[in-house]
């Protein structure tokens, strides 16, 4: 299993108007699997088999980004992130919160990019 890292890209979200379609497309074109958490989520399963951490998720929740997808950042230590997340001049925009998997913040960088971290429970 690959191990998460400290603040490296760990996980993309990306968003979607009807979840079944966008799933019926990525199966069809890609061959991505899914696991499915609800009519509003599905956690895109790793290639590398079922054993491997997710690789990302699609999603309804929130609105299409014209930005493209959601970038999640991985933390070993989520409330020293957003306190790091501050001290740079970033701004908390969402969160923390807890999620099935643990818990995330989302946050805008200077530029305006909205960006995510986690860590688990």
């Amino acid at each position: 299993m690959t191990e998460h890292q400290h603040h490296a890209i760990d996980y993309v979200e990306i968003a979607a108007t009807d979840l079944e379609r966008a799933k019926r497309f990525y199966t069809d074109a890609f061959g991505w699997r899914f696991n499915d958490y609800g009519p509003q989520y599905a956690g895109i399963q790793n290639p590398a088999g079922p054993d491997a951490p997710e690789a990302g998720g699609l999603t309804t929740f929130g609105e299409v980004r014209a930005g493209g997808p959601f970038v999640l950042l991985y933390s070993t230590d989520l409330d020293r992130s957003v306190d790091a997340v501050r001290a740079a001049g970033g701004t908390v925009v969402n969160g923390p919160y807890e999620f099935p998997g643990g818990r995330r913040f989302h946050f805008t960088d200077p530029s305006g990019n909205e960006l995510g971290v986690w860590s688990p429970a």
